[in-house]
């Protein structure tokens, strides 16, 4: 296995790997999150591997299919009244394939993008963890990941 930035040959694996993510969160929130969907059409990832501000990393096996990825977005702070002048790496999803999971794909994912984050000189990683997916949240905080923020909601339906 390899990690390494995706390409547009890596879409279709991209796009099953989503499948799965998004499955996740429409089995915890099925009033949010619709049944058999992902975040990003093809066109829309072939976007993304084209935007200087997006960085995504797969788990490449040598047959081409991949065991996992790690979506990121740089994030400028400059500007915003009351923040200090940081840039952050926000990792928006890291996903191991159902198949794989218990390998360490998961963490040898978030270690490669802390050594990018690092090498570029982000002053922080950030993510969110929905609370219907205890067992990520369990899996970042297992990896030195502390909450920064919390988000709250009332359902008015």
């Amino acid at each position: 296995m390899e990690i390494r930035r995706a390409t547009e040959q890596d879409i279709p694996e991209l796009a099953r790997l989503l499948l799965q993510v998004h499955g996740v969160h429409a089995d915890g929130r099925p009033d949010l999150f619709k049944p058999g969907a992902r975040k990003f059409t093809d066109a829309e990832l072939a976007e993304l591997l084209a935007d200087d501000d997006t960085f995504i990393f797969v788990a490449a096996n040598e047959d081409g299919s991949l065991s996992g990825h790690a979506f990121c977005v740089y994030e400028h702070h400059a500007g915003l009244h009351g923040w200090q002048n940081i840039d952050s790496l926000h990792i928006e999803d890291i996903c191991v394939d159902e198949a794989a999971r218990g390998k360490r794909i998961g963490t040898a994912l978030y270690e490669h993008v802390v050594a990018f984050a690092r090498e570029q000189g982000f002053y922080n990683l950030t993510l969110n963890v929905w609370e219907c997916n205890p067992g990520a949240r369990a899996f970042y905080e297992a990896l030195g990941l502390k909450p920064y923020k919390t988000g709250m909601e009332i359902v008015l339906g």
